[in-house]
Formats: structure tokens, C-alpha cells, sequence
């Protein structure tokens, strides 16, 4: 019997892309205030490295939002370019006014990400809210979660997930303390239970 040997070239094999919530959070566990505000976030002085965010997006080519982020996200001023790929998950018809490049999906989550997942890129950012990382995470559609908790309270707000009756487990990847109090926490979605 004769043993194969088998040469991969790295450049042909495509790593399954994984999709990341990379997030900050107030200490009581909210993304926004409940107008959506974040001057509670937006006001601290940024550190060098910006909490390892400089790294992470070149890290990812995808990101992923619910409409009320996206919404939010132009009254703030965002811009959406080229270098990105935008998909923006809602029920509604685009705006006739959505610039080019942002992508309007209205289908199921599980079957669009993993078709997303199998194309050839980077990791895939899900910026936000609330309401489309429940959805995501209902259905599996979360591999990984980096939180930044910010050392402030406000008291109510949008909570990171929306609240649904739900058991998933996670496998603590790394914790970052910043001079500022700020800690981030990485974790890995192990197998999902009811």
C-alpha cells in the first residue's frame, strides 16, 4: 500500500469566514441609550490602537447592520465606501436615496449567511443593534463576540441582545484591561441549546 501525499497550496484553500460582534457596551450591559444616543461612548478620549479596532477592521470586508443602525449611522455621518462590502438586513423596501454599495436583504438570516460565509473574504463585522444581533444569534449565525465594556453606567438603554428566552454558551478567548477602565472580552459561541 502506498501513501499519497497531498500538496495544498495556501492561496487555493478559502478559510471559512467567521462573523464577529465587535461591540462596546455601558458596565449595565447597553449599546445605546434608548433614543439611540451613544455621547456616553462617543465622548471618551480614544487610546492609540482605538481599543484594537484599527486592527480588526483590516481584519474583516463585510459588515453587516439591522436598519436602525444603518439609519442611525447616517444621521451620524457615516460614509459608506467601497473598500466594504455593506449588507443591511431589513423588512422594508431600500430607500430610493441608499448610497451605492449598501446591499438590502430582507431574506432569512441562516441560509443568506451561510452562502456569505462560503464566498471567498474576510471575517464579516456585525455592527449592531440589539434586535439584529438576537436575530443572528437565534439563528447561529454569531461565531464570535469581542465586548468592550465601557466603565460607565446609564442606567437604561438597548440592550446588547434583544431579550428572548434563549441558552448560549461561550468560550472565553481572551480578556484586554486599557489604562482608561475600558475591558474587552473575547469569546467564542460554543454550541447552541435552547
Amino acid at each position: 500500500m502506498s501513501a499519497e501525499i497531498m500538496t495544498l497550496n495556501v492561496q487555493d484553500v478559502t478559510p471559512i469566514r467567521k462573523v464577529i460582534v465587535h461591540i462596546a457596551t455601558s458596565a449595565d450591559g447597553y449599546i445605546a441609550r434608548p433614543d439611540g444616543d451613544l455621547e456616553w461612548l462617543t465622548s471618551r478620549p480614544a487610546p492609540e490602537g482605538f481599543y484594537g479596532m484599527n486592527t480588526f477592521m483590516r481584519s474583516i470586508d463585510t459588515k453587516a447592520l439591522g436598519r436602525k443602525t444603518y439609519e442611525r449611522s447616517l444621521r451620524m455621518g457615516a460614509k459608506f465606501d467601497s473598500k466594504n462590502r455593506y449588507i443591511v438586513f431589513s423588512r422594508h423596501a431600500p430607500p430610493p436615496d441608499a448610497p451605492s454599495g449598501v446591499e438590502f436583504v430582507s431574506e432569512a438570516i441562516g441560509p443568506f449567511v451561510s452562502r456569505l460565509c462560503s464566498q471567498p473574504g474576510k471575517d464579516i463585522w456585525l455592527m449592531g443593534g440589539g434586535e439584529i444581533i438576537a436575530s443572528f444569534l437565534d439563528e447561529q449565525a454569531i461565531d464570535e463576540f469581542v465586548i468592550s465594556v465601557t466603565p460607565v453606567f446609564i442606567g437604561e438603554g438597548i440592550p446588547l441582545i434583544a431579550r428572548r428566552h434563549r441558552h448560549v454558551p461561550l468560550e472565553l478567548l481572551s480578556i484586554e484591561r486599557f489604562e482608561d477602565g475600558l475591558v474587552q472580552s473575547r469569546y467564542r459561541v460554543q454550541s447552541y441549546l435552547g
